[in-house]
């Protein structure tokens, strides 16, 4: 049962940003960095399913889609791209896209990206901390400027760019207008209190995403599944042998670890792979009386249906 810090890979991005503080120390005077990616400090262990992210908007994204699964496979991939966003901190002009502002056919599409006016289609909205966004595959969406989130999706780098702001790079238009829900996107998210430490935030089929706000001083067991990522907001803790604090990410092998909670409390996302919070993920050592939610008591329809195609 490895617990282990994860290792952080930094991505430039036309994008990014230069100061990625209190996140990360690393510099992206040179270099624009848009995104870390955490992964297994075993470079020799099997490659986890699940990808984990922290991305800096110092300018908007590109208007994209990813493919599901189908598509994904037939393209000789080995898996499509469902993702999810925790939205740390954004200006207030942030905002993000998520689907369109009405349905199209796909000749609309495809001539509203040959033209540039599939800006106007998409259904911007603002974003502020806290915000949660489940994107499927196949959802048309985009970030704006001035935003921090964390990002939890399928391990697969497929992107069908449908618009770039004049950055000259490819445009991926015949995958794109194949793979795209090209309509509304009912992305409302109904986040769970599961505990007074535990908030279900995302349940999809691919993964849980679930934000823990643990209490100073306290003392915890966690049962994780076999790939667990943490990544902590704020505070401090020892998880198993491995001392975690802002920005940093723990991969937890499965099994049964401890956390040790530090002086400032413990805020921290925690992702794994199933399709519904797991009732016995986390445990307070020290108080008998303090019982694991149930499973049936989180196994609710508000959860497995986050965010709907609205026809």
């Amino acid at each position: 049962m490895p617990v282990e810090h994860a290792s952080v890979r930094a991505v430039q991005k036309p994008w990014g940003v230069s100061d990625l503080r209190p996140w990360s120390s690393i510099d992206g005077t040179g270099d624009a960095v848009g995104e870390l990616w955490f992964e297994r400090a075993d470079k020799n262990a099997p490659i986890p399913g699940l990808l984990l992210k922290l991305l800096f908007t110092g300018a908007p994204l590109s208007i994209q889609v990813h493919p599901d699964d189908t598509f994904a496979r037939a393209m000789g991939l080995q898996n499509g791209k469902s993702e999810a966003w925790y939205i740390i901190s954004a200006k207030p002009d942030a905002r993000i896209g998520v689907g369109l502002e009405r349905r199209v056919t796909p000749q609309e599409l495809r001539a509203s990206i040959r033209n540039g006016s599939i800006v106007e289609l998409v259904r911007w909205r603002p974003v502020e901390k806290g915000d949660v966004i489940f994107i499927p595959a196949g959802t048309i969406h985009a970030l704006g400027a001035g935003i921090v989130l964390a990002e939890i999706q399928q391990r697969s780098d497929a992107t069908f760019r449908l618009f770039d702001y004049g950055r000259q790079r490819e445009l991926h238009e015949d995958n794109g207008v194949a793979v795209a829900n090209a309509w509304p996107l009912r992305s409302a998210i109904n986040p769970i209190r599961l505990t007074d430490e535990r908030t279900a935030l995302v349940a999809s089929r691919y993964f849980v995403l679930e934000r823990l706000d643990l209490p100073e001083g306290s003392s915890w067991a966690l049962l994780a599944e076999a790939e667990t990522w943490i990544l902590v907001l704020d505070g401090h803790a020892a998880i198993g042998l491995a001392m975690a604090s802002i920005g940093q990410a723990i991969f937890v092998g499965g099994g049964r670890t401890s956390i040790e909670v530090g002086v400032n409390g413990l805020a921290a996302l925690v992702a794994y792979p199933a399709a519904a919070p797991v009732g016995s993920l986390l445990q307070r050592l020290g108080e008998p009386s303090a019982n694991p939610v149930s499973q049936a008591a989180i196994a609710v329809p508000q959860l497995t249906g986050l965010a709907e195609v609205q026809t």
